[in-house]
C-alpha cells in the first residue's frame, strides 16, 4: 500500500476509534488543521477511505492487531506525530450490578488498548525524538459519576497513567495529556452496555440518575468541540497536562478542586437526584 503523502513533510496523526463520534471529528479536524490521518476501527477493510480519512482495522484489546495496524500506519505515513487513544466504551449500572468479567472487559478496552497503542508507537516516537500522546479522557475521570462507576474508574486510571508516562518520556521529546470532555452528543450511548447483573434495589435511584444524564445530554457538547480541544492540544507550543473540553468540563474541574468536599459532594448528589 503507498504511503500517503510521504513525499512531505506535513504532521501525521494516528486516532483509535475513528469510524464515527469523536474519533471521527477529530479526524477531520485534524486534516483542516494540515495533519495526515490514519483512522483506525475494528470492522475497516483493506484499503478503506471513508469521509476522506484513511482507515485500517484495529482492534484495541489485540496486541497482534495493534502491532500489525501501527506498523501499517507507520508505513504509510512514514512516521507518527500524533497518537489520538480515543477508542473505548461504557457501561451503566450501579457497580455491584456488573460481573467480573464485564468489568475487565471494560478495562481491557479503555484501559489496557491505550496502554498496547502507545507501548507500540512509543518506540517510535523515541526514535523521531518527538511526539504527542492526547488520550481521551473524560469529566467522568475528574469527577465520581454514580451509576457509571467502571467507567469513572476507566477514565481515573488514565489520569493517574497519563501524567506518569509523561514524566517518563519527556526527555525523548515526547509529551502526553488528557483531553477531558463533559456530556458530549456522539454514537458513545451506542457503544455503552447495561450492567449484566441488574439488581431492582437500584431501579428508583438509576431511574433518577438516567433522567439526569438525559436532561445533560440535551445540552451536551458537540463532538466538533471536542474535536477543537485534540487540534489545540496537539498543537500548542507549551503543552498542559490536561485539556478539559467545553464549559461544563471547565466549570466541573474548578469545581473538583476548589470546593470543599461535602459541597461538591452535595452538589453532585442532588444533580443526579440521588437521597
Amino acid at each position: 500500500m503507498a504511503k500517503i503523502g510521504a513525499e512531505t513533510h506535513q504532521k501525521t496523526a494516528l486516532i483509535t476509534g475513528a469510524s464515527g463520534g469523536i474519533g471521527k471529528a477529530a479526524a477531520l479536524a485534524l486534516i483542516k488543521a494540515g495533519y495526515r490521518v490514519v483512522g483506525t476501527s475494528r470492522s475497516a477493510r483493506r484499503d478503506e477511505v471513508r469521509d476522506g480519512v484513511r482507515m485500517i482495522a484495529c482492534d484495541v484489546t489485540s496486541d497482534a492487531s495493534v502491532t500489525t495496524a501501527v506498523a501499517l500506519a507507520e508505513s504509510e505515513l512514514g512516521r507518527i506525530d500524533l497518537l489520538v487513544n480515543n477508542a473505548g466504551f461504557g457501561i451503566t449500572g450501579a457497580a455491584e450490578e456488573s460481573s467480573i468479567a464485564q468489568v475487565q472487559a471494560l478495562f481491557e478496552t479503555n484501559v489496557h488498548g491505550v496502554v498496547r497503542m502507545t507501548n507500540a508507537v512509543l518506540p517510535i516516537m523515541r526514535a523521531q525524538r518527538g511526539g504527542r500522546i492526547l488520550n481521551i479522557g473524560s469529566a467522568g475521570g475528574v469527577i465520581p459519576m454514580p451509576y457509571m462507576a467502571y467507567y469513572s474508574a476507566t477514565k481515573f486510571a488514565l489520569e493517574g497513567y497519563s501524567e506518569s508516562l509523561d514524566h517518563e518520556v519527556r526527555e525523548f521529546g515526547v509529551r502526553v495529556a488528557v483531553i477531558e470532555p463533559a456530556a458530549t452528543k456522539t454514537s458513545f450511548e451506542s457503544s455503552t452496555v447495561q450492567a449484566d447483573k441488574p439488581l431492582a434495589i437500584y431501579d428508583p435511584s438509576r431511574a433518577k440518575y438516567l433522567t439526569a444524564f438525559e436532561h445533560s445530554m440535551a445540552a451536551a457538547d458537540t463532538v466538533e468541540t471536542v474535536a477543537e480541544t485534540i487540534v489545540l492540544a496537539a498543537l500548542d507550543k507549551t503543552p498542559r497536562l490536561r485539556y478539559p473540553s467545553g464549559k461544563t468540563a471547565r466549570q466541573v474541574a474548578f469545581a473538583r478542586r476548589f470546593f470543599p468536599r461535602s459541597l461538591f459532594d452535595r452538589i453532585l448528589r442532588k444533580q443526579f437526584g440521588l437521597a
